[in-house]
């Protein structure tokens, strides 16, 4: 059952890799996690921008005055997506490089003995590019700690991390392996009453909530369009007070206004169509007489949609005597990201049984949260297996998913 408006198989028919076989066999993604599959719409929007004519910026010449619009219809469209301003939007290689490279450009505002705010339960790409600023200017690095028993950060301790010191504080939407939706607007007012920096990780909450940047009151979002049926592209949003103010590292010709001045060099203008095109699925996924209205209601629908079926797939496995899923409880916020272990067995070569016995894409590993992963002592069985759900994901999949996972188990249980 699907709660989206678009029926099942008009949803999927927009996914060609949904048609793909191997062996006779359809793939079944449950990787969304790690990067979702692309939506139709995006590949030929990055189609018709490559064979329509390619051309750099700033020209007087018909392609290079089209790249220019596309940029800029490019941040109206992540505008409409985030409810935050166009020229807040800036296009980036991933959200790795750039955050280094606002952290970089951070330096200037912390001071020898100031404190940076981190998380155990981050990927590390919103932990490492403010730990190394940390180490470069001499501040203080501070953790709020996991609760190893609930999988949710120890907001508690707040009170006490956060002192007139403080200046920056970065923690993620949504935790890309157990998927708990962290309640960042607590955490943003009180780094506030601190005249803190606040770093929203929002890879992995784009593609599953509606975002409010406005209303929310952070200063830096991240996010990456392959998460969400795009192309491999970074996106930041940085609130436009202190945009102006980033002393960010460029070529001296190239402009010094916002948001062009975060992007160096030339970008990649067929990932930025190929955004547009995603964008463009997305709003089939909603109603409204506005992009903006669609894209909201369609994020909204989809998070009714996947919670469902998380919820119907997670008391599956919490009734699994082998099976020890790290899942936040009852009445905490998730994203439909399910991560466990089996006991006495790697989980790559659970991965690897699912892949090849039932064409299923399910990830292991540590997912780049390795602190969490260190402080949970999953690695010494290769990490935890994830299973992730994207709105093309069926109720069948699920079901055979469970059968595989029964089979699997029966069968390691067989051979002891």
């Amino acid at each position: 059952m699907s709660l989206l408006p678009s029926p099942p198989s008009t949803l999927r028919a927009s996914f060609p890799a949904l048609r793909a076989h191997n062996h006779n066999k359809p793939f079944i993604f449950f990787d969304g996690p790690g990067g979702t599959q692309m939506a139709q719409q995006a590949i030929d929007a990055m189609l018709g921008y490559i064979t329509g004519g390619m051309a750099n910026l700033h020209g007087t010449f018909t392609t290079s005055q089209a790249t220019d619009e596309l940029l800029e219809e490019g941040r109206r469209g992540m505008a409409d997506l985030l409810n935050c301003q166009p020229q807040e939007v800036a296009f980036g290689q991933n959200m790795t490089s750039l955050a280094f490279a606002i952290a970089r450009s951070l330096a200037t505002f912390i001071q020898p003995g100031d404190e940076i705010i981190v998380t155990e339960i981050d990927h590390r790409a919103n932990v490492d590019p403010w730990v190394t600023l940390a180490q470069d200017r001499g501040a203080v690095v501070k953790f709020i700690p996991l609760n190893p028993e609930t999988y949710t950060l120890q907001l508690d301790q707040l009170d006490t991390l956060l002192t007139p010191k403080t200046k920056l504080v970065a923690v993620s939407m949504s935790s890309n392996v157990t998927g708990t939706v962290t309640p960042v607007a607590e955490v943003i007012r009180r780094a506030k009453a601190v005249n803190a920096l606040v770093v929203l990780d929002a890879v992995h909450a784009v593609p599953h909530l509606p975002i409010d940047f406005r209303a929310l009151g952070a200063d830096i979002l991240f996010c990456s369009a392959y998460k969400f049926f795009g192309p491999h592209l970074g996106i930041a949003v940085v609130s436009a007070g202190l945009f102006e103010k980033l002393p960010v590292y460029k070529l001296a010709p190239a402009p010094a206004h916002i948001p062009d001045k975060l992007e160096t060099g030339t970008q990649n203008h067929e990932a930025i169509a190929g955004l547009l095109g995603a964008l463009e699925f997305i709003q089939t996924l909603g109603i409204g007489s506005t992009r903006q209205e669609r894209l909201r209601t369609a994020m909204e629908a989809i998070e009714k949609q996947e919670t469902e079926q998380a919820l119907h797939l997670e008391e599956f496995l919490l009734n699994l005597p082998p099976v020890h899923l790290y899942r936040a409880p009852s009445g905490t916020r998730k994203t439909p990201t399910l991560a466990f272990t089996l006991e006495g067995i790697n989980s790559r070569e659970a991965a690897a049984w699912f892949a090849d016995n039932y064409n299923m894409c399910i990830a292991h590993g540590h997912f780049y949260a390795s602190t969490m992963a260190d402080k949970l002592q999953v690695n010494e069985q290769g990490g935890w297996i994830r299973l992730g759900l994207a709105p093309y994901n069926t109720i069948e999949e699920i079901e055979l998913f469970k059968t595989a996972l029964l089979a699997f188990i029966e069968q390691h249980t067989a051979k002891q």
